[in-house]
């Protein structure tokens, strides 16, 4: 199959160091040309992939301090994927609902993943403009604000199979956070959580332009707690023996999100997940046996007095079992096979219709 992945340009991908799409964009890229595809990538010019790379921009925007206006980038690369979509049997989009106005009208088959929260009021008209564009959901709840999306299939993220695995020589000793710095995230809440558990906390996080002001002024002065260590941001190489180290990773999120990826980092680890109750985590996280799910701050101290019943080797071979890349890229192909298919039928009508 001739297969075009089209990543947004802020990022690298793979990212330098922290990126959620774009390192999923190239999990599933790369394992897609393992499974003997033909594959496309269309991103920034320092990504790194085993399959044909269009630069549509010279480097990732992150990294670039000229560019005052992402759009435009973006614009330059949806129309180099225009004038080469009948290259492709598939175009697959990782641009929100960018791609809906302009390829919408052609004849390859698209798709879109939805990468991001969909609870915004401004969303509406869009996906009612736009009714039968074909979008994936990385989470059933996902979909919930945007019920009259033309979904296609709920498809969970994956991770190489042997990207991150256990560092047995490591003794869990410490609660962990893992990701990104910013209100919904909670950090304060695993500060709160390792407190009163009596246990050290280490947090390896990044924190973005818009979230500085709040690190700042809620989140530093937490910082010199005697059980608190901030690690800063961490790349793909410092993750398994971070994660290993640790008793649990808290997850103690106050939004809907709408996969979480560091769920399935910490799984890949053999470590035990506690997170609370809300987005996508009842679909990633089995309690009593990948984790727990819980309501919050004082359950999930509870359950912390309960996380050495799991088993780590258990939580490692769930990961295995259910988000590995290899995994994620076969539930594509089966989504890119029914589009194909629903293109070509009404074409095969017109031709009998015409003979």
């Amino acid at each position: 199959m001739r297969i075009a992945q089209i990543a947004p340009l802020y990022e690298a991908v793979p990212p330098k160091l922290y990126g959620g799409t774009e390192r999923v964009v190239s999990y599933l890229t790369e394992a897609l040309v393992d499974l003997g595809h033909d594959v496309t990538l269309f991103a920034s010019g320092d990504s790194v992939t085993a399959a044909t790379l269009e630069a549509a921009w010279p480097r990732a925007l992150r990294l670039d301090p000229t560019v005052r206006d992402a759009l435009a980038p973006h614009v330059v690369l949806m129309e180099r994927v225009r004038r080469m979509a009948h290259e492709f049997d598939v175009l697959h989009f990782h641009l929100d609902y960018l791609p809906f106005p302009l390829f919408s009208t052609l004849d390859t088959p698209f798709v879109t993943t939805l990468h991001g929260r969909l609870d915004l009021p401004e969303l509406q008209p869009v996906f009612d403009s736009f009714p039968q564009a074909p979008v994936i959901s990385i989470s059933d709840s996902q979909r919930q604000p945007l019920k009259q999306a033309n979904w296609q299939n709920t498809i969970y993220h994956g991770l190489p199979e042997n990207l991150l695995t256990p560092q047995r020589h490591r003794k869990p000793e410490y609660l962990a956070f893992l990701g990104r710095i910013c209100p919904e995230k909670r950090v304060d809440s695993a500060i709160r959580i390792a407190a009163l558990a009596g246990l050290p906390l280490k947090i390896a996080a990044k924190v973005d332009k818009v979230d500085r002001e709040y690190f700042k002024t809620e989140i530093e002065p937490l910082l010199s707690e005697a059980h608190v260590e901030f690690v800063g941001e961490i790349d793909e190489a410092q993750k398994p023996e971070f994660l290993s180290g640790a008793k649990a990773l808290l997850f103690p999120i106050d939004w809907s999100e709408p996969f979480g990826l560091v769920m399935i980092e910490a799984m890949a680890c053999g470590t035990p997940v506690i997170a609370f109750n809300r987005g996508s985590v009842p679909e990633v996280i089995e309690p009593g046996v990948t984790g727990f799910i819980v309501e919050d701050v004082q359950s999930a101290v509870g359950a912390l007095q309960n996380i050495n019943s799991l088993s780590r080797e258990t939580i490692r071979a769930r990961f295995e079992s259910r988000f590995t890349s290899h995994t994620m890229a076969r539930n594509y192909v089966d989504t890119y096979t029914a589009l194909i298919e629903a293109e070509r039928r009404p074409v095969l009508r017109r031709v009998a219709a015409a003979g």
